[in-house]
């Protein structure tokens, strides 16, 4: 996974095990299951009692982002025995959570 410090200051604790990312034990997200085919954010913010919460509003701050790139596939060729024509079938390529990136906010902004 990439990792960007959005600025100076003290970040929010988190791991990674394999697919899943955690903050304070908190928040817990298979990144895998957020994978589309386009690219995916999200936003991981703290309330004004400092409770982590998925997505923005009023009153919130950031201490993260997460930006999941598009899924990608392989295209096998087949046989098409309807048209008599060949075809191409998609599979998708295995999620690669190195290929995410990680953008941490200071925690006392």
């Amino acid at each position: 996974m990439n990792v960007v410090n959005k600025n100076e200051g003290p970040k929010i604790e988190y791991s990674v095990t394999g697919n899943i990312i955690s903050f304070r034990d908190e928040i817990m997200l298979n990144l895998s299951k957020y994978e589309r085919d386009d690219t995916n954010h999200i936003d991981i913010c703290a309330d004004s009692m400092g409770c982590l919460v998925c997505g923005t509003a009023a009153g919130l701050r950031y201490v993260a982002e997460i930006d999941i790139p598009a899924r990608t596939y392989i295209e096998t060729p087949v046989e098409n025995p309807e048209e008599g024509e060949p075809a191409t079938r998609l599979e998708p390529v295995p999620f690669d959570i190195d290929k995410c990136t990680l953008t941490l906010w200071d925690l006392e902004v």
